[in-house]
């Protein structure tokens, strides 16, 4: 296996969400000045591209479409153990729903050049909306698989991988190359040692616009996305308290009756 991309999403820190807001104007949220971090289920992706690469050589590439301000977002990725970046930023790409995003990202992905594997996170905390690996899978003509929780490599172009569905597992192999989507139950995402932190800030970056990926601006931004941003609310929750009172015995039997009833066990 030769070069794996991760796609990796910078998301607004969960801490300032209550700083997010919508442009009105463009119907897209704003999030200059608000802290990102790496989505999530992002690192569990880049957890499984460098243990493969680990296992078996090659080079892990991530890939991300934001404004230039991520780029220490990126270095965390990088620092994680990816061995460079490609960001795809450019004003035009502002305001892309998930298809306009799957163009751009199928577009990067296409200036790279060859590649064995496609993996992301499922979802964003941003979004939620476990769109753009099978978008992006359906533009580069690839097959797609979500809701990955185990992946190994069987021969040099063959994947064994678990696939959660609604009530089990399905198991399969697939043949490179091809999207991967995938869940928390992968694996957990290796510790980021100081030493990976002073690395990064020697390894690549490579900015790209619009000029270098030469995407029909239609299919992009505002222009290009036809699901549009209907309003924001942003909601706080408060935990219902309850005493409960009485002996040791009668305690545990309420405790008991009110686990049943919500279905907690």
């Amino acid at each position: 296996m030769n070069r794996i991309i991760v796609c990796m999403k910078p998301v607004p820190d969960p801490q300032h969400w209550n700083k997010v807001s919508m442009d009105h104007e463009t119907q897209t949220l704003k999030r200059e000045g608000i802290p990102t971090i790496i989505n999530p289920l992002d690192k569990h992706a880049l957890e499984a591209a460098l243990s493969i690469r680990d296992a078996h050589g090659g080079e892990v590439l991530l890939l991300s479409m934001a404004p230039p301000f991520v780029t220490p977002t990126l270095r965390e990725g990088l620092a994680m153990g990816a061995d460079r970046a490609i960001l795809l930023s450019d004003p035009v790409f502002a305001g892309s729903d998930t298809l306009a995003t799957a163009h751009i990202l199928a577009a990067g992905c296409r200036w790279i050049g060859e590649f064995d594997l496609v993996l992301c996170g499922n979802m964003t905390i941003d979004g939620s909306t476990a769109q753009v690996g099978s978008q992006l899978a359906e533009l580069l003509d690839l097959p797609s698989v979500m809701h990955v929780i185990d992946l190994h490599r069987k021969e040099d172009h063959l994947l064994r991988i678990t696939q959660k569905i609604e009530h089990g597992y399905v198991r399969l192999e697939a043949e490179l190359p091809l999207v991967i989507s995938v869940r928390k139950e992968l694996n957990k995402p290796r510790y980021t040692p100081f030493t990976g932190i002073l690395a990064a800030e020697s390894k690549e970056i490579n900015m790209l616009s619009n000029e270098e990926l030469h995407i029909d601006t239609g299919l992009i931004g505002l222009e290009g996305s036809p699901t549009k941003m209907a309003g924001l609310e942003l909601r706080r929750f408060k935990r219902e308290k309850e005493r409960v009172e009485g002996s040791p015995e009668e305690i545990v039997q309420v405790l008991v009756d009110k686990i049943h009833r919500y279905g907690i066990i």
